[in-house]
């Protein structure tokens, strides 16, 4: 019961359930195919936001971070470069962004919510500017079926983005749950002068934190990049609400110290649900921000909840 994802995957489970029977066009090949498309993207980007969180901390540029990578990327195949080489510099620059972001907040001492914010705008303005005025063209003849093919699994055909998603959440779920740097997020986090008194170095465990979220964001902006083949500066725009909402839902505690990676999957599986389910239904798009908004409070008062139940039986 103290599982902080289980009151996201329950209403998941239930709006799924209950709108296959409302909606005949809800679980075919097709709608289930678009449903699946943008989700790695969105996943990648929440995974990285959630282990920052656990670690006590904020990015609120991955948004800009998202739409950098893949604008400094596509500017180097189109100066010559190899691919790989220049999908390596667009996650070097990312993780420049997060190394920066880390510095701020650490050594600093400017709060994690002000430093990111401030980079959201630093980031965003270097996209605009490496643009020019003219967002450079995507080629069009390059090869992408290694990252953003198509998969076909009969029934539906997600992206092969899909399985870099699932790589990523199971390495980095392994990490959290298995490994001892993964118990130095939680103890960071949680608990940061008992992990001080401990010998942690809590500092080195938030940079690496920062780090790992700009790369992951800028590696889901290429994603997105080679998938639609289109590379515009304002890639990303509002992406940072949408990672925290997904974290939010997924059981993530603001305060530090609580979350998972299977509650980042199920949080943006659940956005995206709400999102289709709009769509399906003909509702008004302006009405999503809405219902992400009171899904984050109803997530929130159940993970509550359930915790204190939880934690009352173990105390009875």
């Amino acid at each position: 019961m103290a599982r902080p994802e289980m009151a996201a995957l329950a209403i998941f489970l239930v709006l799924v359930v209950l709108f296959s029977f409302l909606n005949a066009r809800f679980f075919t090949t097709g709608n289930m195919t678009v449903y699946l498309q943008p989700i790695p993207e969105l996943a990648i980007v929440a995974i990285g936001m959630t282990i920052l969180i656990i670690a006590g901390e904020f990015d609120l540029s991955v948004g800009s971070v998202f739409g950098l990578s893949p604008m400094v990327t596509v500017l180097l195949m189109q100066a010559g470069w190899p691919v790989a080489a220049a999908i390596l510099v667009g996650l070097m620059v990312a993780a420049a962004i997060g190394v920066a972001n880390g510095l701020m907040t650490l050594r600093l001492k400017i709060p994690s919510f002000i430093a990111t914010l401030g980079m959201l705008f630093m980031a965003r303005s270097m996209a605009v500017v490496l643009a020019g005025g003219f967002p450079p063209i995507f080629p069009r003849e390059l090869d992408v079926s290694w990252l953003v093919g198509r998969l076909d699994l009969g029934i539906v055909t997600p992206r092969a983005s899909l399985l870099y998603m699932i790589a990523i959440a199971l390495a980095l779920g392994f990490v959290l749950r298995r490994m001892d740097f993964g118990h130095w997020i939680y103890a960071t986090g949680g608990q940061p002068q008992a992990a001080r008194d401990m010998g942690i170095k809590t500092d080195r465990v938030k940079m690496a934190c920062f780090v790992l979220c700009a790369t992951l964001a800028g590696f889901a902006g290429i994603i997105q990049s080679f998938r639609v083949k289109v590379i515009v500066p304002n890639l990303g725009t509002g992406l940072e609400m949408q990672a925290i909402a997904a974290a939010v839902i997924g059981g993530v505690a603001l305060t530090g110290g609580v979350g998972s990676i299977l509650g980042a999957i199920v949080g943006t599986l659940l956005i995206a649900v709400i999102e289709n389910i709009l769509v399906l239904s003909g509702v008004n798009a302006n009405w999503f921000m809405f219902a992400v908004g009171a899904m984050i409070v109803i997530a929130v008062v159940l993970n509550t909840q359930t915790r204190l139940k939880a934690e009352s039986m173990k105390g009875a």
